[in-house]
Protein backbone atom coordinates (compact mmCIF):
# COMPACT_ATOMS: atom_id res chain seq x y z
CA UNK A 1 0.00 0.00 0.00
CA UNK A 2 2.94 2.64 0.86
CA UNK A 3 4.74 1.62 -2.54
CA UNK A 4 1.48 3.16 -4.29
CA UNK A 5 1.06 6.41 -2.23
CA UNK A 6 4.58 6.71 -3.54
CA UNK A 7 4.28 5.67 -6.84
CA UNK A 8 1.17 8.23 -7.06
CA UNK A 9 3.34 10.91 -6.02
CA UNK A 10 6.07 10.58 -7.79
CA UNK A 11 3.70 11.05 -10.91
CA UNK A 12 1.99 13.88 -9.55
CA UNK A 13 5.31 15.60 -8.79
CA UNK A 14 6.23 15.10 -12.59
CA UNK A 15 3.25 16.11 -13.93
CA UNK A 16 3.70 19.92 -12.43
CA UNK A 17 6.26 21.14 -14.82
CA UNK A 18 3.78 20.45 -17.97
CA UNK A 19 0.84 22.00 -15.89
CA UNK A 20 3.19 25.38 -15.30
CA UNK A 21 4.22 25.81 -18.65
CA UNK A 22 0.66 25.32 -20.39
CA UNK A 23 -0.18 27.59 -17.96
CA UNK A 24 2.22 30.20 -18.89
CA UNK A 25 1.25 30.12 -22.80
CA UNK A 26 -2.32 31.10 -21.45
CA UNK A 27 -3.45 34.97 -21.83
CA UNK A 28 -3.21 36.63 -18.75
CA UNK A 29 -0.43 33.60 -17.86
CA UNK A 30 3.07 34.21 -16.62
CA UNK A 31 3.82 34.18 -20.23
CA UNK A 32 4.38 37.30 -23.12
CA UNK A 33 1.16 38.30 -23.67
CA UNK A 34 0.78 38.16 -27.62
CA UNK A 35 1.36 41.43 -29.97
CA UNK A 36 -1.70 43.52 -30.51
CA UNK A 37 -2.10 43.73 -34.19
CA UNK A 38 -1.48 46.69 -35.70
CA UNK A 39 -4.33 48.41 -37.16
CA UNK A 40 -4.69 51.68 -39.61
CA UNK A 41 -6.75 54.02 -38.38
CA UNK A 42 -7.07 55.69 -42.04
CA UNK A 43 -9.56 52.96 -42.65
CA UNK A 44 -11.81 54.04 -41.03
CA UNK A 45 -13.15 55.95 -42.57
CA UNK A 46 -16.99 58.59 -41.49
CA UNK A 47 -18.49 60.95 -43.35
CA UNK A 48 -17.54 63.66 -41.23
CA UNK A 49 -13.90 63.76 -42.21
CA UNK A 50 -13.42 67.08 -42.44
CA UNK A 51 -13.98 69.42 -39.68
CA UNK A 52 -13.71 73.65 -39.14
CA UNK A 53 -10.39 75.10 -39.88
CA UNK A 54 -9.12 72.36 -42.64
CA UNK A 55 -8.19 73.91 -45.88
CA UNK A 56 -6.92 72.09 -49.54
CA UNK A 57 -4.53 73.46 -51.94
CA UNK A 58 -5.34 72.46 -55.67
CA UNK A 59 -3.21 72.01 -58.42
CA UNK A 60 -5.26 71.68 -61.74
CA UNK A 61 -4.00 71.71 -65.24
CA UNK A 62 -6.22 70.44 -68.41
CA UNK A 63 -7.63 71.21 -71.71
CA UNK A 64 -10.56 74.08 -72.35
CA UNK A 65 -13.07 73.52 -75.22
CA UNK A 66 -14.86 76.07 -76.62
CA UNK A 67 -18.99 75.36 -77.05
CA UNK A 68 -21.51 78.56 -77.18
CA UNK A 69 -20.91 81.66 -78.16
CA UNK A 70 -23.18 84.35 -78.89
CA UNK A 71 -23.71 88.51 -79.00
CA UNK A 72 -23.34 91.08 -81.99
CA UNK A 73 -19.51 91.03 -81.66
CA UNK A 74 -19.02 87.70 -83.04
CA UNK A 75 -19.86 88.67 -86.97
CA UNK A 76 -20.31 85.33 -87.81
CA UNK A 77 -17.03 83.47 -86.36
CA UNK A 78 -18.74 81.33 -83.63
CA UNK A 79 -16.21 78.64 -84.68
CA UNK A 80 -13.07 81.01 -84.28
CA UNK A 81 -11.56 79.38 -81.38
CA UNK A 82 -10.02 76.27 -81.25
CA UNK A 83 -9.34 73.85 -78.17
CA UNK A 84 -6.91 75.74 -76.07
CA UNK A 85 -5.31 74.59 -72.53
CA UNK A 86 -6.00 75.76 -68.98
CA UNK A 87 -4.51 75.75 -65.74
CA UNK A 88 -5.44 76.78 -61.63
CA UNK A 89 -4.55 77.03 -58.51
CA UNK A 90 -7.06 77.06 -55.98
CA UNK A 91 -7.28 77.63 -51.84
CA UNK A 92 -10.13 75.66 -49.98
CA UNK A 93 -11.06 76.69 -45.80
CA UNK A 94 -13.28 74.27 -44.47
CA UNK A 95 -16.33 75.76 -42.53
CA UNK A 96 -17.56 71.73 -41.61
CA UNK A 97 -17.62 68.76 -42.54
CA UNK A 98 -18.94 70.16 -45.87
CA UNK A 99 -19.28 73.51 -46.88
CA UNK A 100 -16.03 75.07 -47.97
CA UNK A 101 -14.69 78.96 -49.07
CA UNK A 102 -11.89 79.84 -51.01
CA UNK A 103 -10.17 81.61 -53.96
CA UNK A 104 -9.25 80.61 -57.43
CA UNK A 105 -6.06 82.22 -59.69
CA UNK A 106 -6.37 80.39 -63.37
CA UNK A 107 -5.13 81.00 -66.75
CA UNK A 108 -6.18 79.15 -70.63
CA UNK A 109 -4.58 80.76 -73.84
CA UNK A 110 -6.30 79.13 -77.23
CA UNK A 111 -5.36 79.78 -80.86
CA UNK A 112 -7.83 80.93 -83.64
CA UNK A 113 -8.28 80.12 -86.83
CA UNK A 114 -6.27 82.88 -88.27
CA UNK A 115 -3.65 81.36 -86.00
CA UNK A 116 -3.93 84.28 -82.98
CA UNK A 117 -3.66 83.82 -79.45
CA UNK A 118 -6.11 84.12 -76.68
CA UNK A 119 -5.31 84.71 -73.26
CA UNK A 120 -7.66 84.82 -70.02
CA UNK A 121 -6.62 84.98 -66.58
CA UNK A 122 -9.60 84.58 -64.25
CA UNK A 123 -9.44 85.15 -60.36
CA UNK A 124 -11.83 85.25 -58.01
CA UNK A 125 -13.86 83.62 -54.91
CA UNK A 126 -15.51 80.06 -54.82
CA UNK A 127 -17.57 78.42 -52.35
CA UNK A 128 -18.67 74.71 -52.45
CA UNK A 129 -19.94 70.99 -50.93
CA UNK A 130 -18.48 68.35 -50.83
CA UNK A 131 -19.85 64.50 -50.59
CA UNK A 132 -17.90 62.06 -49.23
CA UNK A 133 -18.50 57.90 -49.47
CA UNK A 134 -16.14 56.43 -47.66
CA UNK A 135 -12.76 57.32 -49.84
CA UNK A 136 -14.44 59.50 -52.14
CA UNK A 137 -15.11 62.83 -52.30
CA UNK A 138 -17.52 65.12 -54.72
CA UNK A 139 -17.16 68.79 -54.28
CA UNK A 140 -19.75 71.05 -56.28
CA UNK A 141 -18.74 74.50 -56.46
CA UNK A 142 -19.17 77.96 -57.75
CA UNK A 143 -16.64 80.42 -58.87
CA UNK A 144 -17.08 84.46 -59.46
CA UNK A 145 -15.00 86.64 -60.57
CA UNK A 146 -12.74 88.70 -62.97
CA UNK A 147 -11.72 87.70 -66.11
CA UNK A 148 -9.20 90.02 -67.90
CA UNK A 149 -9.14 89.05 -71.34
CA UNK A 150 -6.28 89.65 -74.28
CA UNK A 151 -6.56 89.01 -77.66
CA UNK A 152 -4.75 90.86 -80.48
CA UNK A 153 -3.66 94.22 -79.05
CA UNK A 154 -6.86 94.06 -77.08
CA UNK A 155 -8.14 93.79 -73.64
CA UNK A 156 -11.32 93.89 -72.03
CA UNK A 157 -11.62 93.61 -68.12
CA UNK A 158 -14.66 91.22 -67.89
CA UNK A 159 -16.21 88.72 -65.27
CA UNK A 160 -16.44 85.29 -64.93
CA UNK A 161 -18.87 82.72 -63.05
CA UNK A 162 -17.65 79.35 -63.26
CA UNK A 163 -19.81 76.56 -61.90
CA UNK A 164 -18.19 73.14 -61.62
CA UNK A 165 -18.47 69.72 -60.23
CA UNK A 166 -15.35 67.09 -59.45
CA UNK A 167 -14.83 63.62 -58.29
CA UNK A 168 -11.28 62.86 -56.15
CA UNK A 169 -9.82 59.88 -54.47
CA UNK A 170 -8.36 60.27 -51.01
CA UNK A 171 -4.97 58.57 -51.75
CA UNK A 172 -3.35 59.10 -47.76
CA UNK A 173 -4.55 61.72 -45.31
CA UNK A 174 -2.44 64.36 -47.25
CA UNK A 175 -3.13 64.03 -51.01
CA UNK A 176 -6.03 63.09 -52.77
CA UNK A 177 -6.41 63.30 -56.68
CA UNK A 178 -9.13 63.24 -59.55
CA UNK A 179 -11.12 64.65 -62.04
CA UNK A 180 -12.56 68.33 -62.86
CA UNK A 181 -15.68 69.69 -65.12
CA UNK A 182 -16.47 73.13 -64.82
CA UNK A 183 -18.30 75.56 -66.96
CA UNK A 184 -17.07 79.05 -67.92
CA UNK A 185 -19.55 81.72 -68.67
CA UNK A 186 -17.42 85.00 -70.28
CA UNK A 187 -20.06 87.45 -70.93
CA UNK A 188 -18.26 90.71 -72.53
CA UNK A 189 -20.20 94.61 -72.82
CA UNK A 190 -17.45 96.79 -74.38
CA UNK A 191 -18.51 99.92 -74.60
CA UNK A 192 -19.01 100.26 -78.59
CA UNK A 193 -21.61 97.33 -78.20
CA UNK A 194 -20.36 94.63 -79.78
CA UNK A 195 -21.34 92.35 -77.22
CA UNK A 196 -19.87 88.66 -76.62
CA UNK A 197 -21.10 85.65 -74.31
CA UNK A 198 -18.56 83.14 -74.51
CA UNK A 199 -18.32 79.46 -72.88
CA UNK A 200 -15.97 77.04 -72.09
CA UNK A 201 -16.20 73.61 -70.67
CA UNK A 202 -12.88 72.56 -68.86
CA UNK A 203 -11.69 69.19 -67.99
CA UNK A 204 -8.26 69.14 -65.74
CA UNK A 205 -6.63 66.80 -63.49
CA UNK A 206 -5.95 67.80 -60.02
CA UNK A 207 -4.31 66.87 -56.98
CA UNK A 208 -5.24 68.17 -53.69
CA UNK A 209 -2.91 68.91 -50.59
CA UNK A 210 -4.53 68.42 -47.53
CA UNK A 211 -3.65 70.54 -44.27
Amino acid sequence: MRRIWILLLILALAGLPLYAQEDGDEPGGGGNPPAPPIESDWDAFTPDLYARGDKTFVISLGVLIPTVFTGSGLHGNEDNIKLGGTGSLAFNYFLGAHLFVGGELGGMFASTLGKNMLFIVPFGLRVGYQFIVKRFEFPISLMIGASPTKYLDQGYFGMIIKPGASAYFRFNSDWSFGLNTNWWMVPQWPKDGENVFGNFLEVTLSARYHF
